[in-house]
């Protein structure tokens, strides 16, 4: 029983830049076996070889994986009764997926497997173009392109960018990252007499007729640091020179103290731009929110206490732990069963050795309307609870007859503000079982009577008139105005 594969690699270019030794091997083999036979050197070495290829398997199969599970399959088959070569464009630890399963698959198989060298394309490609992979390099199959994953601070070379739709993925995950013009290079048979390079614009990418399975995409280093200013790095650098010796001396003297008030102030302003569904304020609202995180990470990171790194790691595995439904095992049917499983991950994270209460976990810095809607869901929780909403509601009309009481009273009454709020802490809790937020409702209202308030100052100015010159009655037609023109959109 045979059992052993030696594996080469054809290089990157033709017959002159084949080794001797990877010549005799393929010229002597009794079964000689390649991936593909569209290679420079099978084309110069036809009339003396004798061999099987596997690219009929290609034609076959409707993804990659079947194609190299397949190849595989068919090479520790005829492994078992001889010794069999099996050939690879470029250099056999290289792009090359067959060989990584044959490595893993065959030996735990109780194959013997060899590799006998090969030029890698990477070779004849930096030849090509010049550059030295020294100064920062990444190799990417274009196959499992991802944008987010590209280092474009140094040479990236996307490989197995074999005909015109992969280029097109190509491009549309280049263009992620990159502007349409920005210049890339295609480089077709890297090493060989056919060698071409062709400089295009990211967008052009698609359209070129020279991409076959010889072809790679090489994306030049980007020099101008203002193309990635919508990377996060890019974000965090900015802040940290902003705090560096040559930054800002306002950046400088920010404390985690100092800065609650700007992070409360731009949390609510873009609360408001997603009240008012304003996108483009959405966005803006969402970077100064940003900033201030990236802000007491980087005076973390200055004093020695933690880093950005830090935040999203727990945060990272907060995510993970606290969802075991979709990163574990757990099954869940429904958003409320998940709440539960939460709430009890989070018990079991914070323990209650430190806890008083149960309504200690409610944050004291919340506003007060919310505040009260997330006590009454903790108390509900433990069963604290009207067993249905006509009890609550009853609450509100036994508070509204408390308070009328109070203000039918003459002089100070002290008992007044403490029944207001009772009035509004019972609303809350009919809100909560209807699942209104109070503070997103309130919200709500106050941006709708600011609308319909300056819409009634805006035609006071076209009439040029005085607001308190006005009748009530007119500035409730300007008000109802209003209303009709929300309701139209």
């Amino acid at each position: 029983m045979a059992k052993k594969i030696t594996i080469v690699g054809l290089g990157a270019g033709d017959l002159n830049q084949l080794p001797f030794g990877v010549y005799q091997l393929l010229t002597k083999a009794e079964a000689l076996y390649l991936r593909t036979k569209e290679h420079p050197v099978i084309e110069e070495l036809t009339n003396e070889l004798t061999f099987e290829s596997f690219d009929s398997i290609y034609e076959q199969n409707d993804d990659f994986d079947s194609v190299y599970a397949t190849i595989v399959n068919v090479l520790l088959e005829k492994a078992e009764n001889d010794d069999i070569v099996y050939a690879v464009p470029g250099h056999p630890l290289v792009a090359e997926k067959t060989v990584q399963i044959l490595l893993t698959e065959g030996r735990q198989k109780g194959f013997t497997i060899s590799l006998e060298g090969g030029q890698s394309f990477l070779d004849a490609t930096f030849q090509a173009l010049e550059v030295d992979p020294i100064e920062g390099f990444q190799l990417v199959d274009a196959l499992g392109l991802e944008s987010a994953k590209l280092q474009l601070k140094g040479h990236v070379v996307i490989t197995q960018v074999y005909d015109q739709m992969i280029a097109s993925d190509v491009k549309l995950t280049l263009m992620e990252q990159l502007p349409d013009d920005y210049k890339v290079v295609i480089v077709t048979a890297a090493g060989s007499n056919a060698q071409i390079l062709k400089e295009v614009e990211l967008f052009e990418l698609d359209r070129e007729t020279t991409v076959n399975n010889l072809t790679s995409v090489y994306i030049p280093p980007v020099k101008d640091d203002t193309l990635l200013n919508h990377q996060f790095d890019a974000f965090r650098q900015v802040v940290a020179e902003l705090r560096g010796p040559n930054g800002c001396p306002w950046d400088k003297e920010q404390t985690h103290s100092s800065l609650k008030k700007y992070l409360i102030e731009e949390c609510y302003e873009l609360l408001e731009a997603i009240e008012k569904d304003d996108i483009d304020h959405i966005i803006e609202e969402l970077g100064d929110v940003l900033l201030q995180v990236v802000l007491h990470a980087q005076i973390g990171e200055d004093d020695g206490m933690f880093s950005m790194d830090d935040v999203i790691k727990g945060i990272n595995e907060k995510m993970i732990r606290r969802h075991p439904h979709v990163f574990g095992e757990t099954n869940v049917s429904d958003t409320e069963e998940v709440l539960v499983n939460w709430d009890e991950i989070k018990k079991a994270e914070k323990g209650t050795e430190n806890e008083q209460s149960i309504l200690d976990s409610v944050a004291k810095t919340l506003p007060a309307l919310s505040k009260a809607y997330h006590l009454q869901k903790k108390a509900a929780k433990v069963g604290f609870d009207w067993p249905t909403i006509d009890g609550a509601w009853l609450k509100v009309k036994e508070e509204i007859s408390e308070l009328e009481e109070e203000f039918s009273k003459k002089g100070d009454n002290p008992l007044l503000s403490k029944e207001y709020g009772d009035l509004l802490f019972a609303l809350v809790n009919v809100g909560r079982h209807y699942k209104v937020e109070p503070e997103e409702a309130l919200t709500s209202t106050i941006t709708k009577f600011y609308d319909r308030f300056h819409y009634i100052e805006k035609k006071a100015k076209e009439n040029k008139k005085e607001l308190h010159n006005m009748s009530l009655e007119e500035m409730d037609t300007y008000w109802n105005e209003a209303k009709k023109l929300e309701k139209e959109g």
